[in-house]
């Protein structure tokens, strides 16, 4: 299906003959003079690609605090700063700062990897121009940023076309527009527009490929004219109307965050009145509890996270693009490739190598025939060398591929090509050194073309005609392009063969091609699976070519569903279809994009692999775009992830990584809220039956810090095994069923120790023995509430946090917070204490494994 917007053309880019459009240019086929041609530079600027401009650092910055946590953390700063709490203002203010120093060094880096990539648009183009009006014109290489309206271009097989054109003269022109419009099989390109998509015939937009033939075209567009420069732009203007970047739903990462973070917020607007109220109403301290009250506020926080996240995320990053494999364009975009469920892929140019193979070779009655491959390739290769095209097309390469040695011992005589509204070519051979041949004088003529051009002119009963033509539209059924062969013996003669001799055939048989699969397409399928991602192909192919692809690959494809089909079905329908549908085929840009749409919306976070301008829709509809290196530009600036080789199996490693780091963020917030929500509940159950406060807020403030420090060494934890065996995000309500558990415990904890310091030290040891207490336990939870082996960052961390919490009380520090030496008999009942929470909370780890905090996604 073509993708071209209505709107938006350029002079030559409606209907119209020749001579108007030159005439509308203002120029003409002996090209421009050089003159004029620099002049129409300066006023439409150059032919290059407008790109993405990056952000600065002051934008970037500004960015990073529309996080939900880091909002939270300032709103916190301004607080502890209205209350003259300044120390806890200034290590949230230094949370913030590197959190967003952080995300914004990120994604620095990763615009600068994604303009390495700008490569793939021609370096030059062959030109005709003219020195002055009167002088001869001269054909010259250009660059192609120097290309201007009205500017006469020449086209070579091979050639990257490098502006929007319109055809002025054409050989055997076809052209590969699967960037544009999905379809892998070249597409006949002729000046007079005979085509069956009219207008469209007589145009070539930039970012196709010449495949076989010659042109002269004259530019109609360039720069941010073209089609593939104004697609995201147009992309833009309809998601006003509904489109693409309307109000989106928003990403798995977004719901995760916004989630814990509303849920975090309501706790701490909750926290700080109930322990206010009940030391006013019970202990009449009123708003003396206040500057308490902000720290246990602050205390439930996990300030961290911001850190941690970024930290997380920016490090895997920066691992997968170390080896130059996978660009990650958006931190978030890695959590939401962890998150993914669903990938749907564009087949051309990801699935497949855009280019056709043999599959098959049969005679009349279905069975395999090396002699119809033999005359294939012998018509293949007489055409191309007489008929003085450079390159074969994508069939006769195919052909050629498959017998290459078929043609050496004929003698070429005439070829008669394919061409605008000719689906055949026809090439006359003679055989050197046969008597029969010499005495005879006989030529053979090999006819090879689309079936029902090449049926007609075979001499056939109509029985025999409808039988061979339905076995051609079995093989077309199966997925393969299908192209008849056959051949009749004519006298020799001198003058040239025309179509007129084209008659009375003798049917040889079928040979059917199929698109190459990518090398790597199976494994990478397999590797999905495994890691629980169900693959879906968005294709405008024929459905039975896309689910031949499938077959070769081991994706099994069921039943193929066409785009007709979707047009009648209203949201809710699609999404029930689309879940147990793997085949989507002849789909346009709008039906992949609403196909993604709908999974979405049936609950599935979908991913997008696509690198073409008729993915951009279907790239900004899904959770996270995927894109190939080899990708159009439009596209690669679309997408949240780049693959910078076209291994597919790089894939499989981002996923990987993405689901390590969300496995990472969720031991981090397991350990954090536990440990937060124990000492809330001890704060409470203390502050209504002690007559004085269990630890002072600078107390609490130092604890906090050392604790976050502590935790950041998660950020290099090396989650087990599991992590990454299937799709996963971290949600509120599973997360807090988890912590309210494990939470509870350390509260029973914290009010043993109470209960022991009551009985051993006194109230004046209150806050060393809880201070000490706080951090063996939280060394325990860091050390109990994760999975996999320990590495050393953490094992690091998780001695340094026990030391402090043994020796801090004894140091000056200790004794400038206001703490007092512990009694040796506090430390063993400590460690009865510490030794019955460690076998509860290793219990209660193995009845809620670590995994389950990270809920699987629901199919």
């Amino acid at each position: 299906m073509a993708w071209a917007p209505e709107a938006r053309r350029a002079p030559g880019e409606g209907g119209g003959s020749t001579l108007e459009v030159l005439r509308a240019l203002a120029g003409g086929p002996r090209g421009l003079v050089e003159a004029e041609a620099a002049a129409r530079l300066a006023r439409h600027g150059e032919n290059v690609f407008p790109g993405r401009r990056p952000a600065s650092w002051p934008r970037r910055l500004v960015r990073a605090l529309r996080d939900p946590f880091t909002a939270v953390l300032l709103g916190l700063g301004l607080v502890s700063a209205g209350t003259a709490a300044w120390g806890t203002a200034c290590v949230i203010a230094v949370l913030v700062a590197v959190s967003c120093a952080l995300r914004a060094t990120g994604e620095h880096r990763a615009d600068r990897s994604t303009a390495a990539l700008r490569d793939l648009v021609a370096a030059t183009a062959t030109v005709r121009r003219r020195a002055s009006e009167d002088a001869p014109p001269a054909t010259r290489e250009l660059p192609v940023a120097e290309l201007v309206p009205g500017d006469v271009v020449l086209l070579a097989p091979g050639d990257l076309v490098p502006a929007d054109v319109r055809l002025l003269r054409t050989t055997g022109l076809t052209v590969h527009e699967s960037a544009l419009t999905g379809e892998s099989a070249p597409v006949a390109k002729s000046a007079s527009g005979d085509d069956q998509d009219g207008d469209r015939g007589r145009l070539c937009f930039q970012g196709s490929s010449v495949a076989s033939g010659t042109a002269s075209a004259v530019v109609v567009a360039t720069g941010r004219d073209t089609l593939l420069s104004g697609a995201l732009p147009t992309a833009r203007e309809s998601a006003r109307a509904g489109g693409w970047r309307g109000r989106r739903n928003p990403r798995p990462f977004e719901r995760s965050v916004n989630g814990i973070a509303w849920m975090l917020i309501r706790f701490m607007l909750l926290t700080a009145p109930v322990v206010l109220i009940a030391d006013a109403l019970l202990r009449g301290r009123g708003l003396q509890t206040l500057p308490f009250a902000v720290a246990l506020a602050v205390g439930l926080t996990p300030e961290m996270l911001p850190v941690i996240v970024t930290s997380v995320l920016a490090r895997g990053a920066a691992l997968l693009a170390r080896d130059g494999e996978v660009i990650v364009r958006r931190l978030p975009a890695l959590y939401d490739l962890g998150a993914m469920d669903v990938l749907c892929v564009d087949k051309t140019g990801t699935l497949t190598e855009d280019r056709p193979v043999l599959a098959r070779a049969v005679d009349g009655d279905g069975h395999e025939d090396p002699a119809v491959l033999h005359w294939a390739s012998v018509n293949a290769w007489w055409t191309l060398h007489l008929a003085e095209l450079p390159v074969p097309d994508a069939l006769d390469e195919a052909l050629l591929d498959a017998d290459a040695t078929a043609g050496e011992e004929y003698e070429g005589v005439d070829a008669l090509p394919c061409g605008p509204g000719r689906r055949l070519s026809t090439a006359v051979v003679r055989r050197p050194g046969d008597p029969r041949f010499a005495l005879a004088r006989t030529h053979t003529l090999v006819v090879k073309g689309a079936p029902e051009d090449v049926l007609d002119r075979c001499a056939l009963d109509p029985a025999d005609r409808e039988r061979l033509a339905r076995r051609a539209a079995a093989l077309a059924g199966d997925g393969l392009r299908v192209l008849a062969v056959a051949r009749a013996e004519r006298p020799a003669r001198e003058r040239p063969y025309t179509e007129a001799d084209e008659h009375d055939l003798t049917f040889t048989g079928f040979v059917g091609l199929s698109d190459a699969p990518a090398p790597t397409a199976a494994r990478a399928l397999t590797a999905l699976a495994r890691r629980g991602v169900a693959v879906k192909v968005l294709t405008g192919d024929h459905p039975g070519t896309a689910a031949r692809v499938c077959r070769e690959l081991g994706l099994p494809p069921g039943t193929p569903v066409t785009a007709d089909r979707l047009d009648a079905l209203d949201d809710a329908a699609l999404a029930r279809l689309a879940a147990g549908t793997t085949v989507f085929a002849r789909c346009t840009p709008a039906h992949k994009a609403r196909i993604v749409r709908a999974l979405r919306a049936g609950g599935h976070s979908t991913g997008f692999l696509g690198d073409g301008v008729n993915d951009l829709a279907a790239l900004h509809a899904a959770d996270v775009g995927v894109c190939p290196r080899d990708g159009v530009e439009v596209a690669r600036e679309a997408a949240d992830v780049v693959l910078a080789s076209k291994d597919l199996t790089t894939l499989d490693r981002a996923i990987v990584t993405g689901r390590r780091g969300t496995a990472n963020i969720g031991t981090y917030l397991r350990i954090t809220l536990s440990s937060n929500v124990g000492n809330v509940v001890a704060m409470l159950v203390a502050g209504l039956t002690l007559p004085f406060l269990p630890m002072f807020p600078a107390q609490v403030l130092v604890q906090n810090l050392f604790f976050d420090a502590a935790q950041l060494a998660l950020a290099f934890d090396r989650p087990g095994p599991d992590a990454a065996s299937r799709p996963a995000v971290l949600r509120p309500r599973a997360l807090l069923r988890r912590v309210t558990g494990f939470g509870l415990l350390n509260a029973a904890a914290d009010l043993a120790t109470f209960a022991v310091l009551l009985a051993a030290a006194g109230e004046a040891a209150f806050p060393a023995g809880w201070f000490t207490e706080n951090l063996l336990t939280q060394a325990m939870v860091m050390l109990l509430l994760r999975s996999g082996r320990v590495p050393w960052p953490v094992g690091a961390a998780v001695a340094g946090l026990a030391l402090v919490g043994l020796a801090l009380p004894l140091s000056p520090l200790g004794a400038a917070l206001s703490m007092s030496p512990l009694p040796p008999l506090y430390y063993g009942l400590l460690a009865v204490v510490l030794g019955v929470y460690g076998a509860a909370l290793a219990v209660a780890r193995r009845r809620n494994p670590a995994r389950p905090a990270i809920e699987d996604k629901k199919r």
